[in-house]
């Protein structure tokens, strides 16, 4: 016979049945209108297969025909059902974790802003918010793309086009903006006037005329390129342009350590293995506290990913590492050179890298408490000019 239609979804049993009549069994059970199918010789008796609602009506037959039979093999949902029964918090725990699964694929949980240059993306993401678009938002709360697009475009001036993109849990807000016209800052008349003491050597005057030469010793607030032109009866006013250096002399008193101290790590470390689901971290492996005296932790986040879908599961790893603290001894030589270093950067921070170091003279030096302090003055060419407004008294 036919296999049955259903016979999975139903269940069916595999059955060896044995014993000196088993032709009249068979005929018993076909004529008693039971289907059974895949009849075959199985070494001293048949194998064959049947319903499991069949399978309770067989005892009569077996006893009027004095045969025996063994239930080989089960299948079908019934049976897949009782297995995972008996495991019943296993198969919770599954049904549990995919429906969890199933719920963070359903939730927004990043925004990324495109394109922007003058728009704060606080901005977009706040006219975003007001539109529904934020983490943790269902999304099958959101309205159509093309509609969402529309009410941020009303929502945020100085923007000509937006548009929208959701590719799994991510939403990317492409942002094009309206071209603003270029403002030029406004100048007003100028002076440019020296900011500190020193001697000119290079002085180039765009607009303006100039006052002092290469080689003039200038004081602080004396105008180097005036923006008056003409005498002062025929007066023009214009904004100082043009570039003045100078030679400065710098005076820094240098402290300098003959002792540091560092770290490093020494190779040991014990790590932390978390299951991430969302924003939460499931610990796994690595319990108990580390014997390290110092130690630095550094995290390793893991995302599973699906093509180009980043899944809010994943995997976090904690990797303590073990500190060590190294003390260095320097030589006063290497402490005086460490200290003049780091003097010269300053200088450049704070007066331009386009300064030149010309000379440095130590005045003074000594060692105490560990240290070594020095009196250094430096000879500096940098840039000296810096703006003052005009104010005439024509109101002009």
């Amino acid at each position: 016979m036919k296999e049955p239609p259903m016979s999975s979804l139903r269940g069916f049993v595999t059955l060896h049945v044995t014993g000196p009549q088993v032709e009249k069994f068979i005929n018993a059970v076909t004529g008693a209108g039971i289907v059974i199918w895949d009849v075959r010789p199985a070494g001293s008796g048949v194998s064959l297969k049947l319903l499991l609602d069949d399978f309770f009506t067989l005892r009569p037959l077996l006893k009027k025909t004095g045969c025996r039979m063994h239930v080989s093999g089960r299948h079908g949902v019934p049976f897949m059902a009782a297995r995972m029964w008996k495991r019943k918090f296993f198969t919770i725990g599954l049904f549990l974790f995919g429906v969890s699964l199933l719920l963070l694929s359903s939730m927004i949980w990043s925004i990324k802003i495109e394109g922007n240059e003058h728009i704060a993306s606080e901005d977009i993401l706040a006219a975003a918010h007001q539109e529904g678009i934020y983490p943790y938002q269902w999304i099958w709360r959101l309205d159509e793309p093309d509609k969402l697009a529309r009410e941020l475009t009303a929502r945020l001036p100085g923007i000509t086009w937006i548009g929208l993109e959701r590719t799994g849990t991510s939403i990317t807000i492409q942002v094009v903006e309206a071209e603003q016209p270029e403002t030029k800052p406004l100048l007003s008349k100028r002076h440019l006037i020296s900011r500190t003491d020193a001697v000119v050597t290079e002085i180039y005057a765009e607009q303006g005329r100039p006052v002092v030469a290469r080689n003039s010793r200038v004081k602080k607030g004396d105008i180097l390129i005036s923006g008056i032109l003409g005498d002062e009866e025929n007066a023009q006013y214009v904004v100082a342009k043009g570039d003045v250096k100078g030679l400065v002399w710098h005076e820094y008193n240098i402290a300098v350590p003959l002792k540091t101290t560092g770290s490093s790590y020494t190779g040991e470390r014990k790590d932390r293995t978390y299951l991430v689901l969302g924003k939460w971290a499931i610990q796994l492996w690595g319990y108990g506290k580390s014997t390290f005296e110092k130690s630095r932790t550094l995290t390793e986040h893991d995302p599973l990913v699906w093509r180009s879908l980043e899944l809010p599961l994943g995997w976090m790893t904690e990797k303590e590492l073990e500190v060590k603290e190294t003390t260095d001894t320097r030589t006063p030589e290497a402490a005086q050179q460490a200290g003049m270093e780091q003097a010269k950067k300053d200088i450049l921070a704070r007066y331009g890298m386009d300064s030149v170091i010309k000379s440095q003279k130590i005045l003074h030096e000594k060692k105490e408490n560990g240290k070594v302090y020095m009196k250094v003055l430096f000879e500096v060419e940098e840039r000296i000019a810096e703006e003052l407004p005009i104010v005439n008294n024509r109101g002009e």
